[in-house]
């Protein structure tokens, strides 16, 4: 599962070589992350033609979401509560000074947060991520979609919550206890694959 976090760090944080779609395809693939409900209202965020995150789309509500960065392989996209933003753009800013090992940049941000200089909510606060192959700007589809869940519990430990620390599918678990990035892992049973 921290490869799962590394991986979407990744996707906030990587430069974007490859050829940009439009802004309006941006946002149509990124808000698909969101619930249907909070999609119109959220604020967007995409890459220009150098590949640096930009607003494509200023919100009205409490969400954020971010399209897929065509340079990394695969689709990504993720929305989450705009107070997870500071977080959240901290680890784009440490990969690109060259801090790619996951528990590396995640300790940093959280020693960080201990000394005050990054702030995190304490209360939850939600983070929707979508994964597939491939978007289909036509049908607004995306291949092989997976869905997944992260609530963030900073400083929440098992025995608190009364939850397992072990990754299962199709029930929720706790990672990184105790620490300021201690979050509820949600993931559903992967579909299966088509013959």
């Amino acid at each position: 599962m921290n490869r799962f976090i590394g991986m979407l760090v990744g996707l906030l944080a990587a430069p974007a070589a490859a050829q940009q779609p439009p802004a309006d395809v941006q946002m149509a693939a990124a808000v698909l992350a969101a619930p249907e409900d909070r999609r119109a209202g959220a604020t967007v965020l995409g890459y220009d033609a150098s590949g640096k995150v930009i607003t494509l789309r200023a919100g009205t509500n409490d969400l954020i979401c971010l399209a897929d960065n065509p340079a990394v392989e695969g689709f990504n996209v993720a929305c989450y509560h705009k107070d997870l933003e500071p977080f959240m753009a901290r680890g784009r800013e440490l990969t690109a000074q060259g801090v790619t090992e996951d528990k590396v940049r995640d300790q940093t941000r959280w020693k960080e947060i201990e000394a005050g200089t990054l702030k995190i909510p304490r209360q939850p606060r939600m983070l929707y991520v979508l994964t597939g192959k491939t978007f289909d700007p036509a049908t607004g589809t995306v291949a092989g979609a997976y869905e997944r869940w992260v609530v963030y519990v900073p400083f929440a430990t098992a025995a608190e919550l009364g939850m397992g620390t072990k990754p299962t599918e199709n029930e929720p678990w706790l990672m990184d206890q105790g620490t300021a990035g201690a979050h509820i892992m949600i993931s559903p049973p992967r579909p299966r694959p088509q013959p």
